[in-house]
């Protein structure tokens, strides 16, 4: 179990610690001198079943509030203290807010230096912090009067909190590992060592890890857990990793970083969030506002984008997008605190919802939607019974720091190097509107070999992006739905066909290419100009007979019979077949008794098409090619 102090300043949080542990929280010269917490400290104490209960002591002045959300997040109890002789400070209050924020359901309150104030007072103190406990997950919280200087009280906190470690529930260790780093330094004779609170899942010694968001490789050389040497840190536990990798140094890692399993891996610098803005703000929080980012143990820059309005009110909650002054390692469901760039007061706080929010249509219906289908008990079924209707599976369980399941009941495609998928029922809805758009093409287009898929990809519901759409085609064709082929698709029983208009044409050209020398055809314009129609008509018409197999480009615009080129293909065979399997362009002239100029165009034909094979004024004949010609 993990216990936070939280409270203002002076008001004893880390002499409770002391009293308790025997251990001074406070470890710089500069917090002895002065006599206040200005950084993180930590103690640990055991509990009588063996167990070992951790204490995380924030600094509670103003000026290091910062210092003390870095320690804030990961707890299991918070010990919020309140001086009888004050009472109820600023910090106090702010404090109380951002463990509320964090989403803290159990704590105990401590009512300090019981042996300053009479009863009176200490009964007045008790009752301001009812009421301050009112309306937060704290309101039932036991109030334990103590004092550090007398003892009083105490040995009942100690028993309390021995309770409470009893029926801590351990965390699930099956997500995949995150610690967030809240110190890293270098100890003589071991290397570079890294604290902080393990978020989720476990880590063993010899584990491969990565430091997010720099992306720095690390394996870890070994491990203290809740102070004690282990060999396996779980979710829940303080640990101390020492790290050891080309690059590891304490100048390369920072507090705020992550460390975590190298699958989740991926900064992000743009989450969409439900934020909830404190009843305590003057005004509400409108677009780009800008403010200061807590997450886990890192702070940044953000400016706000309010999505479903145009400004959250004071006590009111609402969906935002935070747009960051740099990447940060983030997973949904992750707690964060917003407080104003003075870092004067905490404005706000709540719940990540997606780290991989979009820029644009950020505030549409559609996107609301699907940020609303993230927060159900089955968001994977909600969310592909919504526009777009398909879902990255490995980014999204990525982005929740846990393994894709392996029983979602969808259809699941695999395209650029990760797994999609899509609901059944909108799967067959897609390969019925595939269908019917290819009949449709097909109705219209007889002659063509098939549809192009970009112009098939936007007449099909539901629109499925380029490369999933892709993915979709192969799929199909597998499954024999869809045939495709020189990267048109068609249905597996389409055979291309002229229109009468077409086949009059044919009609109209085909002497002009097969009259006189097959070998020396008219070029595209001479054709174009007997058959009255424009250059750029007869081309694509052409190019359709290609499509046919009824001509071939032997060269830019100048088209042969189909039978021509066998038969130009045939000759060549038979001169292959020379005892040194070699001949020469005016050889084939010769045979085919036609011009120069038409034989070389013909084997240049056949060396794009790998059938013959140049060396010098020589070439060779490639059979295995000239059977596929054939």
């Amino acid at each position: 179990m993990i216990v936070g102090t939280a409270g203002h300043v002076d008001h004893s949080k880390s002499a409770l610690v002391r009293a308790l542990t025997s251990v001074d929280p406070d470890r710089l010269a500069e917090e002895k001198r002065r006599g206040i917490s200005i950084d993180l400290g930590f103690a640990y104490m055991p509990a009588p079943d063996g167990s070992i209960v951790g204490f995380v002591d924030v600094p509670g002045h103003q000026h290091f509030l910062h210092n003390m959300l870095a320690g804030a997040t990961g707890i299991d109890v918070v010990l919020l203290a309140v001086a009888a002789d004050d009472g109820v400070m600023p910090q106090t209050v702010e404090h109380l807010a951002i463990a509320d924020l964090l989403g803290a359901t159990r704590g105990l309150v401590c009512l300090t230096k019981c042996d300053l104030a009479p009863a009176e007072r200490r009964a007045s103190v008790i009752a301001d912090i009812r009421t301050l406990l009112a309306d937060t997950a704290l309101k039932s919280a036991v109030i334990i009067e103590t004092s550090t200087v007398t003892g009083r009280g105490i040995d009942k906190l100690r028993a309390r909190l021995f309770d409470a470690a009893r029926e801590t529930q351990p965390r699930d260790t099956h997500g995949r590992f995150r610690l967030a780093i809240d110190r890293c330094f270098t100890l003589r004779g071991v290397g570079t060592v890294v604290t902080g609170t393990v978020l989720s899942g476990s880590v063993a010694v010899g584990d491969a890890v990565t430091v997010s968001p720099s992306g720095l490789s690390a394996r870890v050389r070994s491990i203290h857990a809740q102070n004690q040497p282990a060999v396996r840190g779980v979710a829940g536990q303080r640990c101390a990793l020492n790290l050891a990798g080309d690059g590891v140094t304490k100048d390369a890692i920072s507090r705020g970083d992550l460390v975590l399993d190298p699958h989740l891996h991926a900064p992000t610098a743009r989450i969409d969030a439900r934020l909830r803005v404190l009843a305590s703000e003057r005004d509400p929080l409108g677009l780009w506002l800008p403010v200061r980012l807590h997450h886990a143990a890192t702070e940044t820059g953000a400016r706000l984008v309010p999505l479903d309005c145009d400004a959250i009110e004071p006590g009111a909650e609402g969906w935002a997008q935070l747009v960051l002054d740099r990447p940060i390692a983030a997973a949904a469901g992750d707690r964060f605190v917003l407080r104003d760039t003075s870092a004067q007061r905490t404005i706000g706080g709540g719940r990540f919802v997606d780290p991989r929010a979009p820029a644009r249509r950020r505030r549409t219906p559609a996107r609301l939607t699907q940020l609303a289908a993230m927060l159900t008990d089955a968001p994977v079924p909600a969310l592909l019974d919504r526009p777009p209707y398909y879902l990255d599976l490995d980014a999204f369980w990525r982005d929740r720091a846990v393994a894709p399941p392996v029983d979602i009941d969808a259809i699941r495609l695999a395209a650029r190097g990760t797994t999609y998928a899509l609901a059944r029922r909108h799967w067959a809805a897609f390969r019925q509107s595939l269908h019917a758009a290819l009949a449709t093409f097909h109705a219209a287009n007889p002659a063509a070999d098939g549809a192009p898929p970009d112009a098939l990809r936007r007449a099909v519901e539901p629109r499925l992006s380029a490369y999933l759409f892709t993915a979709a085609l192969g799929e199909l064709a597998r499954q024999n739905v869809i045939a495709v082929a020189g990267g048109l698709v068609r249905l597996p029983g389409h055979a291309t066909r002229l229109s009468p208009a077409q086949e009059a044409r044919w009609q109209k050209i085909r002497p002009l290419l097969s009259d006189g020398d097959r070998f020396q055809p008219p070029r595209l314009v001479d054709i174009a100009k007997k058959i009255g129609v424009t250059d750029g008509d007869t081309r694509k018409f052409m190019k359709q007979l290609a499509t046919l197999g009824l001509v071939d480009e032997v060269a830019p615009d100048h088209f042969f019979l189909h039978g021509a080129v066998a038969e130009a293909a045939a000759v060549v065979a038979s001169l292959g077949q020379s005892p040194d399997g070699q001949f020469a362009a005016t050889q084939l002239r010769d045979r085919l008794d036609t011009g120069r100029k038409a034989a070389i165009e013909l084997l240049e034909y056949f060396d794009r098409r790998g059938v013959t094979v140049r060396r010098g004024d020589l070439r060779r004949v490639d059979t295995r090619k000239l059977a596929l010609l054939r």
